[in-house]
């Protein structure tokens, strides 16, 4: 087999290179290491950035998210208690989009085959060749059966724990880490959202996170120690906990039901350099990973695969290398900016183990400047909505 392009990986970032380069007339194929149901079944993120919302736009990809796809405004951050709200459109003329990350792979698997991108599922034991030479390849297994593909360029989007990122040879390969001593426990529940919009708690007892996914779909996390367990959460206590951490105003409106899906997260801030070597290029988890707070990892992907897409246009169908010999620093440039914001917020608003009383002074201290400052909500604003491309 032969393509352009190969992508590893069927997740949002490598399912949005792909239309992207189908839709330039460029060959690609994606190759996944699961089944196509798992991969839409995952349960992940749903608040978009304007970056993510164009993309899908240019894509011609929107037509649920322009249907189904809930705008908002602001953000709400809650102190024991205490409710700041930060008017984010007021302070950027902009808005976030609430649409999950399993309706847009669902969109993007489903309008795959009218558009000519194949989709190999379930393909193990895959390997990288030759990334650093003339002739790059993609080997893999499917039902048995030992496959490969030659490409011009192999785009890995297989996340953390895929092959692409290991492919590059360490001597090359510089990686920074930031592990969080706590995960996030999340709920999803068939039941309206309690707040209008996006809610994080800072409580005595750890941090809580109130979202949504539709109208009568609701997504909730906890903090919660590292030794703890999915069994020792059974519903009832959830609830109770995270009403006492939102605070009396915003428990009063939680509606409680049935969890349909419970998982523990763990959180890490992770980034890998470069994000090119030869002619592999990573995009997505692949390449770095942020804690959940401030929902930027699927926007951080379609910011990857925006200027991964421009790059290889160029130099597939015009000859010009500029694009392809400057994503990895411009791709990292937004990547650190963003990486900090996540940062700022996971340490702004969850109890970390050992805390002095100084450091939550210091918390206090700054939720109450937010709280008062139109410039330090700007930056939040700014941030929360989306840096510039």
């Amino acid at each position: 087999m032969k393509t352009q392009v190969a992508i590893i990986g069927a997740g949002p970032a490598g399912l949005m290179l792909g239309h992207g380069l189908r839709q330039a007339g460029i060959d690609a194929i994606i190759i996944e290491r699961t089944s196509q149901a798992r991969v839409r079944q995952r349960i992940r993120a749903g608040v978009l950035e304007r970056t993510t919302t164009d993309l899908l736009t240019r894509l011609g990809l929107d037509h649920r998210l322009k249907l189904e796809g809930l705008p908002h405004h602001g953000l709400t951050l809650v102190n024991d208690g205490r409710i700041i709200d930060v008017p984010v459109t007021r302070h950027t003329g902009r808005h976030v989009t609430v649409y999950g990350q399993t309706e847009i792979t669902r969109d993007l698997i489903e309008a795959a085959p009218a558009r000519g991108l194949d989709i190999i599922w379930e393909a193990t034991d895959v390997a990288l060749h030759d990334i650093e030479g003339d002739t790059p390849a993609v080997s893999f297994t499917v039902a048995g059966e030992r496959r490969r593909i030659e490409t011009c360029i192999i785009a890995g989007c297989d996340g953390f724990h895929g092959v692409s990122r290991q492919a590059i040879p360490r001597a090359v390969r510089r990686e920074y880490e930031r592990a969080y001593p706590f995960g996030w426990l999340g709920v999803l529940a068939d039941v309206p959202p309690c707040h209008p919009e996006v809610v994080y708690a800072s409580h005595e007892r750890g941090f809580a996170l109130a979202s949504m996914r539709s109208q009568t779909r609701s997504r909730y996390y906890l903090q919660v120690g590292l030794e703890e367990k999915l069994e020792d959460w059974r519903d009832d206590r959830f609830w109770t906990e995270l009403k006492t951490r939102l605070g009396p105003d915003i428990a009063a409106k939680v509606i409680t039901g049935p969890s349909i899906e419970k998982s523990i997260a763990p959180l890490r801030s992770f980034v890998s350099e470069p994000m090119r070597h030869g002619n592999l290029f990573l995009a997505g988890d692949a390449a770095h990973i942020v804690p959940p707070t401030g929902a930027k990892g699927l926007n951080l992907a379609s910011s990857d695969v925006t200027y991964l897409t421009e790059a290889l246009i160029s130099w597939i169908d015009h000859g010009q290398s500029e694009g392809i010999d400057g994503y990895s620093d411009r791709a990292l440039a937004r990547i650190w900016k963003t990486e900090r914001f996540s940062w700022y917020l996971t340490k702004l608003m969850h109890r970390f183990p050992g805390e002095s009383a100084f450091e939550r002074r210091m918390q206090n201290a700054e939720l109450d400047y937010i709280a008062q400052s139109d410039a330090a909500q700007a930056m939040i604003a700014e941030n929360y909505v989306g840096l510039p491309l």
